[in-house]
């Protein structure tokens, strides 16, 4: 028999025990130690998704006792049989299931899309709770997330609804029309006993001015309605009015989403769940691999309770036909000659009919700082030597032939003279003056360029230029009525000074040479197929109609053209057959595709392998399978 004392002491305990037993049985307690349960959540990729590539597995353990026949190889200890020789299992020891980490993606225009499997376990889906999982892609050192997944529990969402009807209800007692505040009986009442004429008017149709009507409604009556007015009620509805968003966030704890790729609701006892989630996206220029991971928090209320353990990040290595380049330098033959021109133009001012050269004048010396250092530019390479340098003036056709022949060959002397004067080291015999005397060649050019001229006057011009007596033909010139714009604008700059420069180089002997040098927009429209920048590989790759340009135009969507070229190469090789059966297989052509694929195989047996990479080409490979057991030494 237990005392009194004892039956007392147990009571005690149990009323005790009571709260931890409640505690331990809630989901607040089942959530409490989340972060030491082990692979509750999984991420992980399709098993009907493309080939991973070997070697790039991981091992992951599961317990022994949940393996079925689906979960992929039992690993088991094995003896070898002394009689039979036949291996014998001895115990089963901790399964073993083999998932991938890593896969490959293509790229295709520029996008590429990946799909993996969100595994979310019975135990982690409570009623009252909400799951959000954030999927994080992380490119080239920059990460971003996805578009959420939510498994909300039925009661949670029961809340999450009763939160909005909760603000509708609130929203519905806001009160628009502000005379319902107005006690409208004791304020008639009042108006017919102390303002007879303006309780008069209520039956009264005729239209009131407003002037006059604020005069029968004036500050006692205005104060009157405000005496009946309900001052509290109308101060709660305004502040009802003013704090809207506010009310939203206290009744609507937890607003559903609206950028959600799932939001399904769940309860205990419907099983685990599986969620496919795929994504597409654009793929920068030079991407190689990217990685997703999965972050996940469990909510309650719309306060979150707990973070969930991240699983591991998932791999993703983009291949795309642009590693298929040939990525063999391009040159060009260059013709080298031994010879080298240059020349420049000067405009120098000499005064009317002048020769003398006025150094002082801003326009002379910008022009003659110009030559001197293209006379220093000259001296300072290594790879020319200076023959000769020419200095031809020119004249404009105002004035008499003969006149223009003397002052042409006196400017270009000038010209010469002050070239010398300037040093440097110059032989006399390098340099020397010629002249143009009228420069009817350049007013010819000038004239037919000018847009301010009318079309007709133009031509006239130009016809009167190719007249033989030319003091004839300036005479004529000078008459017509556009002869003034003639001499402001066009024959300034007819008076010019060109600088002929004839160089050698010293290292070839023979007239001219041929040499190879790289192909720069070749190279550069290359590097840009290997970077992934489609459209400016096609733009610089696309003239030369090689293997190349019909990969660029082909990874551009470009695929009858890329064809087009494919066609016209001679001796196709393995890579060219390849991408052939590619286009093909775009096209729908699947058996003129396989016959190109097996014949890239025979050249190339490793195209079998590659054509796991590529969509177009996954199952055709399954098909040309047959064609490797005939190459000598390939299953070797």
């Amino acid at each position: 028999m237990f005392s009194d004392h004892n039956i007392i002491m147990m009571r005690i305990c149990v009323i005790l025990a009571l709260p931890a037993a409640i505690l331990s049985c809630s989901p607040l307690a089942r959530y409490a130690d989340m972060a030491s349960m082990p692979e509750q959540l999984s991420i992980t990729l399709p098993d009907d998704a493309v080939r991973t590539p070997a070697g790039q597995e991981e091992e992951v353990r599961i317990p022994a006792d949940s393996v079925t026949e689906d979960d992929g190889p039992v690993i088991m200890k094995a003896i070898r049989d002394s009689e039979t020789g036949e291996m014998t299992a001895t115990d089963v020891i901790r399964a073993s299931k083999v998932v991938a980490r890593f896969r490959n993606i293509a790229e295709r225009s520029g996008r590429i899309s990946f799909e993996f499997d969100i595994t979310v376990p019975e135990t982690l889906i409570s009623s009252g709770f909400q799951l959000r999982f954030y999927p994080v892609v992380e490119t080239g050192g920059e990460s971003r997330r996805l578009d959420p997944v939510f498994i909300t529990g039925a009661a949670y969402r029961r809340k999450q609804l009763r939160g909005y009807e909760k603000y509708r209800e609130f929203l519905e007692s806001i009160i628009t029309d502000t005379m319902a505040f107005v006690r409208k009986n004791q304020l008639e009442r009042f108006i017919a006993r102390y303002f007879p004429e303006t309780f008069a008017m209520k039956n009264d149709s005729s239209v009131i001015p407003e002037p006059m009507a604020e005069n029968l409604f004036g500050i006692n009556q205005r104060m009157a309605l405000e005496h009946y007015t309900r001052q509290a009620s109308r101060r709660r509805n305004y502040w009802k009015m003013t704090h809207k968003d506010e009310m939203f966030r206290k009744l609507v704890r937890s607003p559903v989403e609206k950028d959600v790729v799932l939001d399904t609701v769940m309860s205990a006892g419907q099983g685990s769940l599986i969620y496919r989630y795929s994504h597409s996206m654009a793929s920068p220029p030079g991407l190689r691999k990217l990685f997703v991971s999965l972050a996940g928090a469990v909510y309650r209320d719309g306060d979150m309770v707990t973070e969930m353990p991240s699983p591991d990040k998932l791999t993703f290595y983009i291949s795309s036909l642009s590693s298929l380049a040939d990525n063999t330098p391009r040159y060009l033959v260059k013709v080298v000659d031994r010879t080298v021109t240059d020349n420049t133009d000067v405009l120098l001012d000499f005064g009317k009919g002048s020769a003398r050269l006025d150094t002082l004048l801003e326009g002379n010396s910008s022009e003659l700082g110009r030559i001197r250092q293209c006379f220093r530019d000259i001296g300072a390479r290594k790879d020319l030597v200076l023959d000769s340098i020419i200095v031809t003036a020119s004249c404009s056709p105002e004035g008499s032939l003969a006149f223009n022949t003397r002052l042409a060959e006196a400017r270009a002397e000038s010209v010469r003279k002050y070239v010398l004067s300037c040093g440097g080291n110059l032989d006399t015999g390098l340099i020397r003056s010629e002249s143009v005397p009228e420069n009817w060649e350049g007013l010819v050019r000038l004239v037919a360029n000018d847009t301010l001229l009318p079309y007709s006057v133009r031509k006239r011009i130009v016809r009167i230029a190719e007249e033989e007596d030319k003091d004839a033909a300036e005479s004529r010139i000078a008459v017509m009525p556009e002869y003034r714009y003639l001499r402001e604008k066009i024959y300034p700059r007819l008076r010019t000074v060109n600088f002929s420069f004839f160089m050698h180089r010293p290292d070839i002997r023979k007239d001219t040479i041929h040499t190879r040098v790289l192909d720069t927009v070749y190279m550069r429209g290359l590097e840009a197929l290997r970077n992934l920048d489609y459209k400016k590989a096609a733009e610089l790759l696309s003239p030369y109609r090689d293997y190349n340009a019909a990969l660029a135009l082909a990874s551009s969507g470009y695929d009858s053209h890329a064809i087009g070229i494919l066609s016209s190469i001679g001796n196709p090789d393995a890579r060219t057959d390849y991408l052939t059966a590619v286009l093909l297989s775009r096209a729908g052509e699947y058996d003129e595709a396989l016959e190109y694929f097996r014949r890239s195989v025979r050249k190339d047996p490793s195209m079998i392998h590659r054509a796991n990479l590529d969509p177009e080409l996954s199952e055709i490979a399954g098909q040309a399978d047959t064609v490797t057991d005939r190459l000598p030494g390939y299953n070797e």
